[in-house]
């Protein structure tokens, strides 16, 4: 019995650090895709503005707070843990772009540094909230 609430929770922490992520990469994506519809980025390929890639970094920091909020939700235990797992793994992935693109010309390299900044203090921050509403009386 003990070793099926250990796979549980086992679980449960993956499909929390899970949803996170992917709500993260919904959420920034499709709105990158819309923007691009609506011609408020230029066509895939193209390079941005720096102006346009500020807009993109305040969404991208709006998102990965609500991920890191998502994951400490659903984490089942141990919530600001949970989020630091999200915002570790964002933190690895987005330094793996920014060598992969650093030479590339796909943008400034100040958005690729802002993005690797942002992952453990917007996850720490969503589940700050996370943590605060729950602590309030309904």
């Amino acid at each position: 019995m003990n070793e099926a609430r250990h796979s549980r929770r086992v679980f449960q922490s993956v499909g929390a650090v899970l949803a996170g992520m992917l709500a993260d990469a919904a959420l920034s994506l499709g709105t990158d895709q819309v923007f691009h519809m609506l011609k408020v980025y230029p066509p895939w390929g193209e390079r941005m503005s720096d102006a346009l890639f500020s807009l993109a970094t305040a969404y991208r920091i709006l998102y990965s707070i609500l991920s890191g909020y998502i994951t400490a939700r659903f984490a089942s235990y141990k919530p600001m843990q949970h989020a630091l797992v999200l915002g570790a793994i964002g933190l690895v992935v987005s330094t793996g772009g920014a060598v992969a693109t650093w030479n590339r010309d796909l943008g400034p390299h100040w958005y690729s540094i802002v993005i690797v900044a942002i992952a453990l203090p917007c996850a720490w921050t969503g589940a700050r909230l996370f943590l605060r509403r729950r602590q309030l009386p309904a």
